[in-house]
């Protein structure tokens, strides 16, 4: 970080070794009111059914035209905006935030049964996850166990993997992308929730195997490796929403930053540690991240520095990273890089209350050809994530 940079951010108040809990206060006054706005903006959508297009229930983004764009419970995305009103609760205590996290929740129980995705963990675990997790709510903890009984069908033994995507079977027999790590956690709760280890074991596999073919040298990932599931023969690697096959997508790599933080957390296997803290050096000292440490979408973009932020990527990686500074015996310098994501964000990338829909933030990126310099709701979901793990550091209070 260069030290103008630094020294205007100790002068500003927001960088003085961590993120006060008074700046974490006024940051979540600041969410409350975009959030209420945003929930405005909902109620007032057209989220009719149309055709064959499904019901709208959660934010994702901003079309091109600068309209909120609203997503039905398939999609990847839809948990996001009720695991935003759950922290909201958590942090608030106040029932206004839980009456409208149980609504958007509610939305999405049917997916519960949906075995043609792997995104059980991003739309359930976000949802009905923190919610049985702040509410103990018995029909949540159900809903959990059969997200993950149905997530489980899509393991392949033979490859070790879960499969990822069902579409474009011309091009891959089986994919398998680096976020499929963030749905792990679901198969982890599970386990926890019922004593069933089937559902560690299928989740260990995958980290394992993952870790095995999606890894470079440089401990920097691959997007999607494709498998034949009779032999597990990697069949090709590719980088699909990033720059090119051999560039480093930087979401991807906070996904996998986070992911092996979990696997680590859920399992202590110190392979799975050592490889958490391996991407965490390859983000954080890459030579193409910026001062503010809020990485351009992909570290080898050949127009860096006029190439689009990924503020959901900064956001993955800071929350991350505050857990990983929690393990091991060097890890806890983490947590002032976690602070510094959090201090750039809210200085330079926050919405102005009142603007963009209810978005908290803005200049994330979703892949090369498409979403391009918009707000993320996922953006916003770790943001707030982070923000209670940094007040849990403050209060020397556990993070689970």
């Amino acid at each position: 970080m260069k030290k103008t940079t630094f020294a205007v951010l100790v002068l500003s108040g927001l960088l003085t070794g961590f993120v006060s809990n008074n700046q974490i206060k006024t940051l979540f006054h600041q969410a409350e009111q975009q959030t209420r706005l945003m929930l405005q903006e909902v109620a007032a959508a057209d989220k009719k059914p149309t055709g064959t297009k499904p019901v709208l229930v959660s934010p994702r983004t901003l079309t091109e035209s600068g309209g909120l764009q609203l997503v039905p419970a398939r999609d990847w995305t839809s948990g996001f905006f009720p695991g935003e009103l759950w922290y909201l609760y958590e942090y608030t205590g106040r029932d206004e935030w839980q009456k409208q996290a149980r609504t958007y929740t509610a939305h999405l129980e049917a997916e519960k049964w949906n075995a043609g995705t792997h995104d059980m963990g991003f739309k359930l675990y976000s949802s009905y996850g923190n919610g049985y997790r702040l509410t103990r709510d018995p029909a949540y903890r159900e809903v959990i166990l059969q997200a993950a009984q149905t997530l489980s069908k899509r393991f392949k033994p033979k490859a070790g993997i879960i499969r990822s995507w069902d579409h474009h079977q011309e091009v891959w027999q089986c994919p398998v992308i680096i976020d499929n790590l963030m749905n792990l956690e679901l198969l982890f709760a599970a386990t926890r929730l019922t004593g069933d280890s089937t559902f560690y074991k299928i989740a260990v596999t995958h980290a394992r195997t993952t870790l095995k073919n999606h890894y470079r040298p440089d401990h920097s990932s691959y997007h999607v490796v494709d498998y034949d599931t009779l032999t597990g023969k990697v069949l090709k690697k590719n980088t699909h929403q990033g720059f090119s096959d051999e560039s480093a997508w930087a979401r991807g790599q906070a996904w996998g930053l986070y992911g092996y933080t979990v696997c680590y957390r859920e399992t202590r296997d110190p392979q799975f540690l050592k490889q958490a803290e391996a991407i965490a050096r390859f983000m954080l000292d890459h030579p193409k991240m910026p001062a503010d440490l809020v990485p351009y979408y992909d570290y080898d973009a050949p127009g860096i520095p006029n190439e689009p932020r990924d503020v959901s990527a900064a956001t993955v990686m800071a929350s991350a990273l505050y857990e990983l500074s929690t393990y091991g015996t060097t890890n806890a310098p983490y947590r002032a890089k976690a602070d510094q994501v959090i201090a750039s964000l809210s200085k330079k990338y926050a919405s102005p209350v009142g603007k963009n829909h209810g978005f908290l933030l803005l200049h994330s990126t979703g892949a090369k050809t498409f979403e391009r310099d918009v707000p993320l709701v996922y953006a916003d979901y770790y943001y707030l994530e982070a923000l209670l793990r940094a007040r849990k550091l403050n209060e020397k209070k556990p993070l689970f």
